[in-house]
């Protein structure tokens, strides 16, 4: 995982055969994540939501904010016989990581698996995550109101265009003729949401295998995929301060994290009391007890 070596490599600089090796690497890989995923990657509970919450409300300034999702193509060597299921958009063969990442670029889950060619809306709605959402088990704190005396809302995830529009789950206003209000919003999501861009970037530096097309079989793949989550979790504390410290200073740099990025469009029809989510979060965002000092800048490139 660390170097990305093929089996063959490993093979020959230990002097066994490559079916050992694999087989040796898939036992290890499944070791890791059966013994460290109850410790390291626990299914979160209501208080760990709130910690949460409350990590995004100080660090980021996007309150009732539990994680940010984002989906990772993986690249594989294409299956015998698999035709284009696993055939992406980027014309490569991949699976998918689909991950929530909290406000300390940590996962907190993880779908693991699907095909190349599905879209991270599909493989969002066919996710226990969504399921748990809509059947409201995901032990989600009670709502709270975004400033006092006011309306409760509830806790949402942040995801870009590539995800529906729910009342747990916000997405940016699409296009690029938008008032100052959506332009506002839209970078304030980012600036949450880049925490599970962040996160792939940190998870494919330590694991070297993320760079190279991983010439296993889909059930391979998400093994060292599941080992190497779990890992990245476990050493993800050390260095915890000097990424943040970094991130802060590179705030303003990247005005673009305000623009939406083209994606490939979806129709997405959300229901009514979604939109009247995103209005509110639009409204607190823009107010002048909450709006932070640098938005307008980066949003208009020049001071209010």
């Amino acid at each position: 995982m660390a170097t990305g070596d093929s089996y063959k490599t490993i093979a020959f600089s230990y002097r066994v055969g490559v079916a050992t090796v694999a087989m040796i690497v898939r036992e290890v890989c499944e070791a890791i994540w059966n013994q460290l995923q109850p410790i390291h990657v626990p299914e979160p509970t209501q208080e760990m939501w709130r910690q949460i919450e409350n990590g995004f409300r100080e660090r980021w300034q996007f309150p009732n904010c539990i994680g940010a999702l984002d989906g990772k193509h993986v690249l594989i060597q294409a299956p015998p016989c698999s035709g284009t299921t696993f055939f992406n958009y980027k014309k490569t063969f991949s699976i998918v990581l689909l991950a929530l990442v909290d406000y300390r670029y940590r996962f907190t889950f993880v779908d693991i698996g699907s095909y190349g060619s599905n879209s991270d809306s599909g493989i969002f709605r066919n996710s226990t995550l969504c399921r748990k959402m809509q059947s409201k088990t995901l032990a989600l704190p009670d709502d709270k109101p975004l400033i006092v005396d006011d309306q409760p809302c509830p806790h949402v995830i942040v995801g870009d265009e590539g995800f529906p529009l729910m009342n747990n789950l916000m997405r940016p206003y699409p296009g690029s003729d938008l008032d100052d209000a959506k332009r506002i919003f839209n970078y304030r999501l980012s600036r949450a949401r880049r925490m599970s861009e962040n996160a792939f970037g940190i998870l494919a530096n330590r694991w070297r295998m993320y760079h190279r097309k991983l010439p296993l079989s889909p059930g391979n793949v998400d093994c060292v995929v599941k080992a190497s989550i779990v890992l990245h979790n476990m050493l993800c504390g050390e260095n915890e301060v000097a990424a943040h410290r970094a991130d802060v200073d590179n705030m303003k740099k990247d005005i673009h994290d305000g623009v939406l990025r083209p994606l490939r469009r979806e129709e997405h029809r959300p229901r009514e009391t979604a939109i009247e989510m995103r209005e509110k979060f639009k409204s607190y965002f823009v107010s002048p007890a909450e709006a932070v000092s640098w938005q307008i800048d980066a949003c208009f490139g020049h001071a209010n």
